[in-house]
């Protein structure tokens, strides 16, 4: 892995990662901070794909593709890992165990989005909202980044919209209902849940820890 990475790269909140169309020397993993990924649609709006976070993998499209097909940007700080796109394969050729944990978070990303296409089709809007919640706790905690009931969400509630397929106006009316019964807290970019199982069970959704992502 050390022959494969070529430096550490620091950069503010909202700067441009990778963009739609573009084709880069470079891939990266988060090591700290979370960001977007994004599509740009013809009228000019932004779909939210989904969120990063600290341990995934960033530019995997553009190194099998050729070309990204979603935009990629910081949310917070962030501290990447950078690697060299074109000795990918050699990781592949000679690094089998690491190219199948590349491959298992290609696998866990797919899987997600099947999941969300999932909720944007079968859920109500309260239900969309509840499962976005209780995955990204999951997540979060799985990443040691959990404090008693709290985890941090440094997102919009437009961001949030955006990936549900909702209004931001309708967003907010359930995220005050969530509060108002105390199913979840979402303010000063933390997301605090005082009672999983009850956020769950509203969502449909079984809350079993995530399982561990390998870090590359």
């Amino acid at each position: 892995m050390k022959r494969f990475k070529v430096g550490e790269l620091t950069v503010d909140p909202g700067t441009p990662l990778l963009s739609e169309g573009s084709s880069t020397p470079q891939v990266f993993t988060a090591l700290s901070g979370m960001g977007l990924r994004y599509k740009t649609l013809e009228n000019g709006e932004r779909q939210v794909i989904s969120f990063i976070m600290p341990g995934d993998f960033i530019g995997l499209q553009a190194a099998v593709m050729g070309e990204m097909q979603h935009s990629v940007e910081a949310t917070t700080d962030m501290k990447l890992c950078v690697f060299d796109r074109s000795a990918l394969w050699d990781l592949f050729k000679h690094e089998p165990q690491r190219a199948f944990d590349l491959t298992w978070v290609a696998a866990i990303e797919e899987h997600f989005l099947g999941e969300t296409v999932a909720a944007l089709g079968q859920r109500t809007g309260t239900e969309r909202v509840a499962w976005a919640m209780v995955r990204l706790y999951l997540h979060l905690s799985a990443l040691d980044l959990r404090k008693g009931r709290t985890v941090p969400l440094p997102y919009r509630q437009q961001d949030l919209a955006d990936a549900l397929g909702l209004s931001l106006v309708h967003t907010n009316k359930i995220l005050s209902s969530f509060r108002s019964k105390g199913l979840a807290v979402w303010k000063d970019a933390e997301l605090t849940i005082p009672d999983l199982k009850r956020l769950a069970t509203l969502a449909s959704l079984d809350p079993e820890a995530e399982p561990v992502r390998p870090l590359i």
